[in-house]
């Protein structure tokens, strides 16, 4: 099954590329990878949630949140790549998590990333991964996600 059908059965639309909040591009193709800026949890321009986990933020709503951040990193990828049917394999996730100083479950948080692209990408969404505990992220994100795919 195709990543696009993935998606479609587990009602999940692609979201646009969500626009910088800087001086760079959401993603950039080198050679047969696509490489991703950091990618916040937005949905329609609005963070789902704001602050540390640990603190203002649960796990579990961190979790959630690194799916939406994931689920953008996708769709910059895609762009680059040309579609999601072109991404051939999920090469490596990363996720920046916005720690209140004892969260150690840093793992966790990132799994709702790594989850959902096993969802949508069967065997080719096995990745490695870095989960990094941070002070804080742009604009107070919980959670900011980079992929490496391979095109």
């Amino acid at each position: 099954m195709q990543p696009s059908e993935r998606l479609a059965a587990l009602g999940i639309e692609l979201p646009p590329v969500a626009a910088p909040v800087a001086a760079y591009v959401p993603a950039q193709r080198v050679g047969g990878q696509v490489w991703t800026s950091g990618q916040l949890p937005f949905v329609d321009g609005t963070l789902v949630t704001t602050g540390k986990v640990g603190d203002s933020v649960t796990p579990e709503q961190a979790a959630d949140a690194a799916r939406v951040a994931v689920l953008n990193a996708v769709a910059a990828a895609a762009d680059v790549a040309g579609g999601i049917d072109l991404i051939s394999r999920i090469v490596k996730v990363v996720v920046f998590v916005a720690s209140d100083p004892g969260f150690t479950g840093q793992p966790a948080v990132a799994n709702g990333a790594s989850t959902l692209l096993g969802e949508v990408f069967g065997d080719r969404g096995a990745h490695v991964r870095s989960a990094v505990g941070v002070a804080v992220l742009p604009l107070d994100a919980p959670v900011e996600v980079e992929l490496i795919v391979e095109v």
